[in-house]
Order: C-alpha cells, then structure tokens, then sequence
C-alpha cells in the first residue's frame, strides 16, 4: 500500500507538470492528465493503494491506515533521488526518517477492530462536506506557486480523510446488494473524485512534496478524531502515549516537510504571458520535490 502511492505520487505529479495550468476549478483537467500515459499509470498505482487501504480498513484503525498512506511520501522522495537524481537537503531526509518512527510506532500501538456503523447525521455531514469542498476549491484554484500547492493539497486532503471516514465501516458490508445499497459507497468516490481533481491541481503549482505532504497532514487529523470517537478504532492498552507521540511526530514529519520542500518545476509561458506547456525544470533551484 505504501510503495503502490508512493509510485502513485510521483507518476501523477510528472503527468501534472507537462499539462496546462489551470486557473479554474474545471473536472476537465482530469480528462487531459487521462491523455497522458504517466498519469494512467500512476491512477493504476493509486488504485492498488486504495484497494490495499479499503482492505486494511475493514479491522485497523483510521489513524493507522491514514498515516501509513502518509507514508508513501518518504516513497516518492526515494523514487525522486534514485530514478529522476533528486537531490534531498538534510533536513529533508532527516523528517523522512521521523516520518518512518512514527509509522513504527502507531503500528505497534495500534488494536485491530471492526468498525461501528455510522450514524444517519455523520453520513449527512459527510455529504455537506463534500459541497464545501467543492465551494472553497472553486475559489483556492486562484492561488499559485507554494501557497497554492499546500492550501489546494490540504483540500484533496480533507476529500480523502472523508473518503476514508465512509470507507471503514463499508468495508464491513458483505454482500454486493450491501455495498451497492449503502449511500457511503457513492460519497466515497465522490470524495474521491473531488480530491483527485484538488490534488492534480496542487501539484500543478509547486513541489509535489509539498502539495502530499499538505494533503496527508490535513486528511489524517479527521479521520483519526472520528475513527476514534464514532467507529470503534481501538488502541492496545497501556500503550496510549506510544499512539499520540507516533501521531504528532508522523504529523510534525509531514508538515515539516511542507516547510523544506521547494517548486522544482514551473511551466513554460505561452503567448499572452499564461502558463502552459510541458514542465520544464527551473535551473538553481534545489531538488525538493518535481
């Protein structure tokens, strides 16, 4: 699951630095990444990853599960350094080794349980959600550079902790009439869909480490406060404390890694002074992120 989004990550972020910027939050620009082959195979490679975590969720925790997904962001930088020569400041490697002890540790801390079903007012809030994202992404896709990677990353985030949120108790059901009955099921893809657009979007404008890495800091904090309180996630006792200090370090890793990632493509200007074309790598720039 881990390896399978970390090539996810890399794969897509390549595909959304060759395709035209957009400045409009338009469902269009998944249609032009399907065209190019790298996206459709790091779409495969999320797929597996997701399939992998709708498994793992059916019995681990969200906060587990999550900070695991998380955890392909230390892939993705090790692909960058060994396939595309990446050069990774220390500090960088150092969070990515921080990120590894605090995966360890929630796995040691973590207690395998099936998950509570949620109530008629969580699948409405859920539904609420989604809108909301759609509504402050129409307005986030204005942002460039840095601020927008991170703020139109943290969006796909919080689309993907919902996601995760419906997923836990559907992967309970055990039939197809089950599934297919079940309202989670069609907010789960949804939310999936509107952060698949708001993570192609973030990686447009920046580093691909930022734009993850905000994604992941701010899909895993929901998702592990209602796993914990509304679907049953268990910790084993006594070891409480080694699952808040592996939260709060998987998540100072990631959003530290924010800090030290810098853009390591931009887009060619076309005529008119409007971003666009295929990527080119900035020169002097440190290699961060693509």
């Amino acid at each position: 699951m881990i390896a399978a989004y970390g090539v996810a990550n890399l794969l897509q972020s390549i595909a959304a630095a060759r395709t035209t910027v957009h400045h409009t939050f338009d469902p269009s620009l998944l249609v032009r990444l399907a065209s190019h082959r790298t996206y459709v195979l790091g779409l495969i490679c999320q797929v597996l990853g997701f399939v992998l975590a709708f498994l793992a969720r059916r019995d681990l925790p969200l906060f587990l599960v999550q900070a695991s997904v998380a955890a392909g962001l230390g892939v993705t930088a090790l692909l960058g350094v060994l396939v595309l020569k990446w050069v990774l400041p220390r500090a960088e490697i150092a969070l990515l080794g921080l990120l590894l002890a605090g995966i360890t540790a929630l796995v040691l801390a973590a207690e395998p349980a099936p998950a509570r079903p949620l109530g008629a007012a969580a699948v409405i809030a859920l539904a609420v959600t989604l809108v909301a994202l759609a509504v402050l992404g129409f307005f986030a896709v204005r942002l460039h550079g840095a601020l927008g990677s991170v703020v139109l990353g943290s969006l796909a985030g919080i689309g993907f902790s919902a996601a995760a949120i419906a997923a836990r108790p559907l992967a309970s059901e055990h039939s197809v009439t089950g599934y297919l009955g079940n309202p989670l099921l069609y907010l789960l893809i949804a939310h999936s869909l509107v952060g698949q657009l708001l993570l192609g979007l973030a990686m447009q404008r920046g580093s691909t480490t930022a734009a993850v890495a905000a994604m992941d800091a701010a899909g895993a904090v929901p998702a592990a406060i209602v796993g914990l309180l509304l679907l049953g996630d268990r910790i084993y006792p006594g070891r409480e404390w080694m699952a808040a200090v592996g939260f709060v370090v998987t998540l100072a890793a990631v959003l530290g890694l924010t800090r030290y990632a810098e853009p390591q493509h931009h887009h060619a200007t076309a005529p008119g002074g409007h971003p666009g074309g295929r990527a080119a790598e900035r020169p002097g720039v440190r290699t961060a992120g693509l």
